[in-house]
């Protein structure tokens, strides 16, 4: 570069000019530590009710020493909180992560006259800064000398170079932007902003607000404040029915037996204090004790799973997220394609076309025309197998000539032009001994065939070109297709850096495009039947995207005008407008990241749950605004920390996988909900009917709390295994106001529960003829406590799925019999060794046959609801 005009700041200016601009470095904001977001996590709904039983439990119950429900209450509490607090922990590393990069950049700048290195943190507003080809812009600015070619990926997600010049007719052709990469050329910029008011620092802005709750926690909320009304009022019926049994049936309601019990202060104390423990029991046992701890192991055993499936959950909360998605905003390079151009077609001078490289090779002549020029007029390469420097298009030509010998004849290259987008081509001069010079170029269609005066044919032979009419028709196919076209031909000689071209011939136009994935239209078609709008967002033009959501199968003819927009016919819109619309988008072309940012924020505005996929640092706002961020694996540092999950394999079927996961983890704990309220329902009901009965307490407290704390929780680790099916996503995604209990779970737990109950009552008022007799009845209380708890244990095997046949997909969830087996095995030992404890004592083989033939009766009467539903959804 000349000698420059410029002097830059004094050491004294540059020191005014961060004062008043402020210095190079992006915000901070204090991290929550660990220990905060731990106490924060308490806030869960589920935990609050679990907090307020504890606390009861244990001002109530402390002196008739049940510390193990106790202990159990704090264990749950503790993991579920843990847990979730460390899932969480590091969510702000995306910001720091992003201050890091923007910290490590070095520049040249100008200051008193002299070039000086300089830390992109001490740059500020005014200072001369050099450019040159692998450099990073410290900071946003215009140019004032030279021209650049500057890769803007990371801002705009487009891939190719952006041409940037100091004399340019329009700001943005002179503007350049913090952290984006020179690829070429030499300039001097000035800087025009620094830190938070640089587009880089606006992003930055952007990642540091909070996302909002979870469908599942919104949902959680609501089942919450349910089960409390429910509890609450459960334990008041039962100490009512206690009290009812203490003070009326046990007198049977006379007057004498009365004066004579309240003249006891002590007995009356006693029954009330009995009474009340039995509705703090209740209450204990009416919350889902179980429910946050299989809420965390299912969604932490489910992350082992997906990573086997290339999918990596950083924020557990993203499974579930991603069965609850209504909208996925997805990037198309990468995504839905390779993401490596490659060439597709190669068109010859009079159209014959070939679209099979094997059929190319065998027309011999052809072949080492196109072969010679895409691999020795190439910035690329070569080395141990491996294609290296380059652009994109370098890349791809070579990579279609290999892998081979090398053309015939071993050309030397002894000039080379390098491509510039200002003249839109790249030429080379070659050699070999015996041969005549060539001289190959490659380049723009438009700037090469008016030079072009002959054509290669299919057969290696040179024609006259005078038909244009064969090339304009393949070149519209080719564009239409969504191919970036490229011309080659032979100069007849040396091809100068300036001025008009020498006389050409035309070896072929070859179509180059980044091809879709091979499974990226079938994941489409199923993520549309699972009801999940798509939206393409891509920073190419709209004619290359319009093509690509067509071979993908997002653009179909019933899809009208306002399915395709571009950037800037978006942000033409209202917002109303937007939200108006958006049910009907498929393709947002020529994107910036704001745009992204806006339609996530419309869509959740209009109450979809909505979800984003993203590599690059210009998508790190749009994955952490989104209910479920999807980064991936071969992007940046810092979209993978704003991401709450990292598609490793990059592919859109792996976030399909995540859907059909997250799908199944809440199938998974609304099953939960339904097995464990019945059995609440139960042991409520039963509590509750008893003393009418004759019963004073049919669940003792010490059953009661072993039921509440071994089986639900053990029942809730069974559920966790489910597996996934993959008729869940032939299902329409839940909406996000959609309570998790419904209707039919609620219908489900009525019959199976009151059934049970209807048995647990038969069971009592029924002659014990099976069962030895007792003076204390011990036998048959015995045998009512195994008939209720396996009457549970069957019930799981309903709640389980819902089919008529119990044992559909039960081989891929071994977890779900193991654990069955081993409740059995503790119960059995609980009554042959429970003792007074647990008011049991050992049964015989009469007394169990009669339980448990009772207790099977819910299989068949449970099977008669689905056979219902079944003939109802016929009708």
């Amino acid at each position: 570069m000349p000698e420059l005009p410029f002097t830059g700041l004094t050491p004294a200016q540059a020191e005014q000019s961060r004062t008043a601009h402020g210095s190079n470095r992006l915000t901070g904001r204090r991290r929550i530590t660990f220990g905060r977001r731990w106490l924060q996590s308490f806030g869960d709904p589920i935990i609050k009710i679990l907090l307020a039983a504890l606390a009861i439990n244990l001002l109530f119950l402390l002196r008739r020493c049940d510390w193990f429900e106790s202990v159990g209450i704090a264990i749950s509490v503790f993991a579920a909180t843990f847990v979730s607090a460390l899932s969480e922990h590091g969510s702000e590393a995306a910001f720091e992560k992003l201050q890091q990069q923007a910290e490590t950049v070095t520049c040249r700048a100008i200051r008193g006259g002299k070039v000086i290195p300089l830390s992109a943190a001490d740059v500020v507003v005014d200072d001369v800064i050099l450019l040159q080809s692998g450099e990073k812009v410290p900071a946003d600015g215009i140019l004032l000398q030279g021209r650049l070619s500057v890769n803007q990926a990371m801002l705009s997600g487009e891939s190719r170079e952006v041409p940037k010049r100091a004399d340019g007719s329009r700001p943005e052709e002179a503007s350049v932007f913090a952290g984006t990469v020179v690829c070429g050329g030499e300039a001097v910029m000035q800087v025009q902003a620094v830190g938070d008011h640089t587009r880089l620092g606006q992003l930055a802005g952007e990642i540091r607000e909070e996302s909002g709750d979870s469908p599942l926690k919104q949902r959680l909320t609501g089942l919450a404040k349910t089960i409390s009304r429910l509890g609450y009022g459960a334990s008041a019926l039962v100490m009512l029915a206690d009290l009812f049994y203490s003070f009326g049936l046990s007198t049977r309601f006379s007057q004498q037996a009365l004066y004579a019990l309240f003249a006891s202060p002590t007995e009356v104390l006693a029954r009330l204090f009995h009474a009340v423990t039995l509705g703090i029991t209740t209450l204990v046992v009416a919350v889902p004790e179980g429910l946050p701890m299989m809420i965390t192991v299912v969604l932490s055993s489910n992350m082992r799973r997906m990573l086997k499936d290339q999918v990596l959950v950083r924020k557990p909360v993203g499974i579930e997220t991603s069965g609850s998605l209504n909208i996925l905003f997805t990037d198309k390079t990468g995504t839905l394609t390779k993401g490596e151009p490659g060439v597709v077609q190669c068109v010859t001078g009079n159209g014959f076309t070939f679209t099979e490289k094997t059929v190319l090779r065998r027309h011999k002549a052809l072949w080492e025309k196109v072969s010679r020029n895409c691999f020795y007029n190439n910035e690329s390469l070569l080395s141990a197998r491996q294609i290296l420097g380059g652009n994109a298009t370098d890349r791809a030509l070579l990579a279609y000539v290999l892998p081979q010998r090398e053309p015939a004849g071993r050309w030397t290259v002894y000039g080379r032009l390098p491509f510039h987008s200002g003249r839109k081509y790249a030429a080379a001069v070659l050699g070999a001994a015996g041969q005549p010079a060539l001289y190959p170029v490659k380049g723009a269609p438009e700037r090469l065939l008016p030079a072009c005066t002959r054509y290669t044919d299919e057969a290696g032979t040179v024609r006259p070109l005078r038909d244009r009419e064969p090339l304009e028709a393949a070149m519209r196919q080719m564009t239409g297709s969504g191919m970036r076209v490229l011309a080659l031909a032979e100069a007849d000689r040396e091809v100068p850096e300036t001025g008009p071209l020498p006389a050409m011939t035309l070896t072929a136009l070859l179509g180059i495009r980044d091809e879709l994935r091979p499974e990226a239209a079938e994941t489409v078609a199923q993520l549309r039947r699972a009801g999940i709008q798509l939206v393409m967002i891509t920073g190419d033009n709209k004619e290359t995207a319009v093509a690509i959501a067509a071979a993908a199968g997002l653009l179909d003819i019933r899809d009208g005008e306002c399915a395709v927009l571009t950037g800037e016919q978006l942000r033409a819109l209202s917002d109303a407008q937007i939200r108006k619309r958006l049910a009907e988008l498929r393709v947002l072309a020529r994107a910036q990241p704001e745009d992204k940012s806006r339609l996530l924020r419309l869509a959740q505005e209009n109450g979809l749950v909505a979800g984003m996929t993203g590599d690059g640092i210009n998508d790190a706002p749009a994955l952490k605004k989104a209910n479920v961020g999807f980064a991936m694996g071969s992007g940046t540092e810092v979209a993978k920390e704003a991401a709450d999950i990292v598609i490793l394999d990059d592919r859109l079927s792996s976030i399909a996988k995540a859907v059909l996961y997250g799908r199944t983890i809440f199938h998974s704990i609304r099953k939960f909900i339904v097995f464990q309220l019945t059995v609440n329902l139960c042991a409520v009901a039963v509590s509750v009917l008893g003393p009418f009965l004759g019963v004073d307490t049919p669940v003792t407290v010490v059953q009661m709390l072993w039921v509440n704390l071994i089986m639900d929780t053990l029942a809730g680790l069974a559920f966790a295994g489910e597996p996934p099916l993959e008729e869940y996503m032939k299902e329409l995604p839940k909406r996000r106001e959609e309570p998790i209990m419904t209707g039919a779970m609620l219908h489900q737990i009525l019959w199976t529960g009151g059934f049970t109950v209807a048995l647990c009552v038969a069971f009592l008022c029924l002659p014990a003829t099976f069962f030895r007799v007792h003076p204390q009845d011990l036998y048959r209380m015995t045998g009512f406590f195994a008939l209720f708890i396996f009457c549970g244990i069957f019930n799981c095997f309903n709640a389980r799925t819902g089919r008529v046949n119990l044992l559909a997909h039960l081989h891929r969830n071994p977890a779900f019999v193991t654990i069955m087996l081993l409740v059995t095995t503790v119960q059995l030992c609980m009554i042959y060794r429970g003792g007074t404890l647990f008011r049991a004592a050992g049964l015989t083989l009469t007394e169990w046959s009669a339980v448990l033939r009772m207790a099977a009766l819910v299989i068949p009467f449970d099977m008669a609801r689905k056979l219902i539903l079944r003939l109802r959804r016929k009708k």
